[in-house]
């Protein structure tokens, strides 16, 4: 009996410890990695980007970054219509959503599955102020549990991290088209640099 029971809570406790880091989507029974919750630090990455002058040969590293404001954006493909009015939201309303630090203070980092090459091209028309981050294989996306059920491109989700590395907002079903996703983010970046 009590050998049943000690293996009872095995069972319980492997459970646990598995749906602490992943959710089951039950409509696909696919395993989703979990996003980190607010208050808890940012999981650490490194990744290649594309900015104003073309590909960069170094890579951004959120530990390089403590100090500052991020908005980590993920987001599912260069040019596709949500995409698109998202960042040039973002570009047009720079000051309004990520204050007038932004640049200094805010770092705004924009994540797809698009290559390099692809973001360089799309900042180059579309005159972005910021970086675009290049994460095919989905490794930071998994991280911040950015990604679909059985869709190889990222969801569309936002998390602020402060300057001591703690998310401090999270919106897992940020809406491009919706005027008040941007005022939440707007407001969260205030929060965030103490503005």
């Amino acid at each position: 009996m009590f050998r049943l029971s000690l293996l009872a809570a095995s069972a319980v406790l492997a459970l646990s410890a598995s749906t602490a880091t992943a959710q089951t989507d039950t409509s696909a029974g696919t395993v989703l990695p979990i996003a980190p919750e607010v208050g808890a630090m940012a999981p650490d990455f490194s990744a290649r980007f594309a900015d104003a002058k073309g590909v960069n040969a170094a890579s951004v590293k959120l530990a390089d970054l403590r100090g500052k404001v991020v908005v980590l954006a993920f987001y599912p493909l260069d040019r596709s219509r949500g995409c698109t009015v998202e960042l040039e939201k973002f570009r047009d309303e720079y000051t309004t959503i990520f204050g007038a630090g932004a640049g200094s203070d805010v770092v705004v980092l924009p994540i797809s599955v698009d290559s390099l090459e692809t973001h360089a091209s799309w900042i180059a028309e579309d005159k972005f102020p910021f970086a675009l981050v290049s994460d095919p294989a989905q490794v930071v996306a998994k991280l911040y549990g950015s990604t679909m059920a059985d869709r190889p491109y990222n969801a569309r989700t936002v998390f602020v991290i402060d300057g001591t590395g703690k998310i401090t907002y999270r919106n897992l079903k940020f809406g491009a088209l919706n005027e008040q996703a941007y005022t939440d983010l707007a407001a969260a970046v205030a929060k965030a640099t103490g503005m």
